[in-house]
């Protein structure tokens, strides 16, 4: 059991009636019809939740197993594949292209704002060869939010599938995917949901099928197969024995969300709160807007280190934040204000803490941060 308050952007706090759904004894998930039933339930609620009638899954496997799924079942040797490119998971599925054979073509923006849809038009009427684009909704490292719901309907109007990875976005900004077209859309339990690391979901659509069953190459992967999972029910068969007491704690933060009508309103209410509060702090945000309301991102300030802030917060108050990796490796810390944390008494908590150690670390703050929060967000 860890000791400290956890306010990175996933894995999240869960809820103890998470935690107990998850204690059941569970029988046989690939023999008992009665499973087959929950868990065709517990898809189509989650599906009823992202408003659109195609089907999802529950794959065995954190989130990174949706993205690679989507790219091995729908990427054949050759194809030309557009990644949308504003942050390291957006560019990191051009890795995931390449493994399976295909040439993935960057469309690179500003890292610091969100994929302007003109921007993407303006590029589409030059080149739109693309088997499939690939998309994140909220990249995490920054915590940009993309549009989803202008960009993928514009690359379906030049006939090209879209896959939406939505891991950190969903839960905490809203998502329709049938008012975005989104053919392949991809979350984690971990994120915003409030569940243990362990599920992804998979919501595919009837093209994205369609273009897997026209594949001239088989699918490149067992595990990684989406379309071995299209007729479970019919067949009473899983290529693979499900993680029952997960799916039943799934099944149970699920219906925490839906009996939470104000789910949304309550993550942009927190995220503009901490954002306005570490602003009147003196600190910069890494983002210049498209904020998404599942975290928040500072730079760490000049002459200090993420690494001496971040251990002085978890040493001093057993408070857990992140730092970032790759391009934004000691130059980025982060908030996680995604599902159960994305309440005021851990936030009230996370800016207390950096106002007692960026002082004694040498960073002179401008404003009360606590008290910004408390007059911006719980006014």
């Amino acid at each position: 059991m860890y000791d400290y308050n956890m306010l990175t952007p996933g894995p999240s706090k869960v809820r103890k009636n998470v935690l107990e759904a998850r204690a059941i004894q569970a029988g046989n998930s690939d023999l008992d019809p009665e499973f087959y039933d929950f868990y065709k339930r517990t898809c189509a609620k989650y599906s009823h939740f992202l408003n659109t009638a195609n089907p999802s899954f529950l794959l065995s496997g954190e989130g990174i197993l949706g993205l690679e799924a989507a790219c091995a079942s729908l990427t054949e040797p050759g194809d030309r594949v557009l990644v949308l490119d504003n942050g390291i998971f957006g560019r990191g599925f051009a890795d995931f292209v390449r493994i399976y054979g295909g040439e993935p073509v960057l469309f690179s923006t500003d890292p610091h704002a969100p994929i302007a849809p003109e921007a993407l038009r303006a590029f589409l009427k030059k080149d739109a060869d693309f088997r499939y684009a690939t998309l994140v909704h909220c990249d995490t490292p920054s915590g940009v939010l993309n549009d989803i719901h202008a960009l993928c309907p514009i690359l379906k109007e030049y006939g090209i599938l879209t896959v939406v990875d939505s891991v950190s976005g969903m839960f905490g900004n809203p998502v329709d995917a049938r008012h975005a077209k989104i053919d392949i859309l991809l979350g984690g339990s971990q994120k915003a949901l409030s569940c243990p690391t362990g599920l992804t979901m998979v919501t595919v659509s009837q093209d994205a099928f369609r273009r897997m069953e026209a594949r001239k190459t088989p699918i490149a992967s067992f595990y990684a197969n989406l379309l071995a999972l299209r007729d479970y029910y019919e067949k009473q068969w899983f290529p693979y024995t499900m993680p029952a007491c997960d799916i039943h704690g799934f099944a149970r933060a699920l219906d925490n969300v839906l009996e939470e009508p104000g789910i949304f309103a309550r993550h942009a209410r927190v995220a503009a709160g901490v954002r306005e509060a570490l602003v009147a702090g003196g600190l910069s945000l890494y983002l210049k807007d498209g904020f998404s309301n599942t975290v928040t991102v500072f730079r760490v300030p000049q002459g200090l280190t993420d690494t001496d802030i971040l251990s002085a917060l978890l040493r001093d108050h057993k408070i857990l934040l992140a730092g970032a990796f790759d391009v934004l490796a000691h130059k980025v810390i982060r908030i996680g204000h995604m599902g159960e944390a994305a309440n005021d008494e851990d936030m009230l908590a996370a800016l207390t803490a950096l106002s007692d150690v960026l002082p004694k670390l040498g960073f002179a703050l401008k404003g009360d941060m606590v008290q910004t929060y408390r007059y911006s967000a719980m006014r």
